[in-house]
């Protein structure tokens, strides 16, 4: 190899090492090296000062009431179907999913042509029913009918009503209307489709009474009463909210071993039915290590808190748990005893 050619491959050589270092640097920072870089490691350094005026804590055991999150389904406490009664096309649909509506609104109309030709027939058959009595009533006060006859055309008379009456039902039957203040849902049918008795049309449900729905897992639904008050974190919108145990239902699913939680939620704002949601439910008294939220700091995915020894404090990787009033476990990583920042460079305030 000539003397050029080798300065050439000592000077290219240089740059693609640099680079080499830098995508390695990255590659940690991101948390590409997570399963390399066990909990409880410590960063190879010297440590720094401990910052004056910097606020510590002693990591201690203690002794909590456990918690599980369990999945369930936001539903309305009220959700009323509304079916057709009369076999009718679809006149007017007057309003669409997810509009609020009152009490007594009409939401929908039916082809009422048909049962106002049996109204017609009935009031005119009511006439000459009414006409008959009236003319067999006289007859019989002057002694020129008989009793007999004067019942039947009383009798014939009273059909007649009931049917008239049966009528104007039937016409009230064509006007859907919401039994309930509340949201439209579940819109099933279109102008002009044929509605068949019992044939479900839309549903209404009252916004304001939603719970949580959740199978809770036996071995946890012992620990639930009703009339308890327990947390539920949801995510349409995303926060956390309280609720108290309306009912818990006696029969287990023999699939999943669950039975079925309804959480009441104190402020049901802004919530639709079918939402997600986790119940928070006990799990039973543990023993675990806390520090402050501010005191675990992240690079990538890795997480860190400062332990300080000797004056100086030095990097801790950790494995971190639930979070929970401004405290977060630590799973791994800390033993009882020692003592962090209580606020990560950076995290303070």
């Amino acid at each position: 190899m000539s003397e050029r050619m080798k300065r050439i491959l000592r000077a290219s050589w240089k740059p693609l090492a640099g680079v080499v270092g830098m995508a390695g640097l990255m590659v940690y920072s991101s948390g590409g090296c997570t399963d390399r870089v066990p909990p409880g490691t410590v960063a190879a350094e010297a440590g720094e000062p401990v910052p004056a005026g910097a606020a510590t804590v002693v990591v201690k055991r203690a002794v909590v009431e456990a918690q599980t999150e369990v999945p369930g389904t936001v539903e309305s406490e009220t959700r009323i179907t509304l079916s057709a009664k009369v076999p009718a096309h679809v006149k007017k649909v007057l309003v669409a999913a997810g509009t609020a509506v009152k009490a007594g609104q009409e939401l929908l109309l039916l082809d009422d042509r048909e049962i106002g030709e049996q109204l017609a027939a009935a009031e005119a058959q009511l006439r000459m029913a009414e006409a008959e009595y009236k003319r067999t009533k006289s007859l019989f006060d002057s002694k020129a009918a008989t009793e007999q006859q004067r019942l039947a055309s009383e009798t014939g008379r009273d059909a007649a009503r009931a049917q008239v009456e049966r009528a104007r039902v039937m016409m009230t039957y064509a006007r859907i209307v919401s039994p309930i203040d509340g949201v439209v849902t579940d819109r099933r049918v279109e102008e002009g489709d044929l509605a068949s008795p019992g044939q479900a049309l839309l549903a209404v449900y009252d916004p304001a009474r939603m719970r949580l729905e959740a199978p809770v897992p036996i071995r946890l639904a012992g620990a639930l009463s009703a009339g308890m008050e327990v947390g539920v974190t949801l995510t349409d919108p995303l926060r956390s909210r309280k609720g108290r145990i309306a009912e818990i239902v006696s029969e287990i699913d023999p699939q999943s071993r669950t039975q079925k939680v309804k959480v009441l939620l104190d402020d049901p704002a802004g919530l639709r039915p079918g939402a997600f949601g986790r119940l928070v439910a006990p799990a039973g008294r543990v023993e675990v290590v806390r520090v402050p939220e501010a005191a675990v700091s992240r690079v990538g995915q890795l997480e860190m808190v400062r332990v300080v020894r000797d004056g100086r404090t030095l990097r801790r990787l950790v494995k971190t748990g639930a979070r929970r009033d401004g405290q977060v476990e630590i799973l791994s990583g800390l033993d009882d005893g020692e003592t962090v920042l209580a606020a990560a460079p950076g995290r303070e305030g």
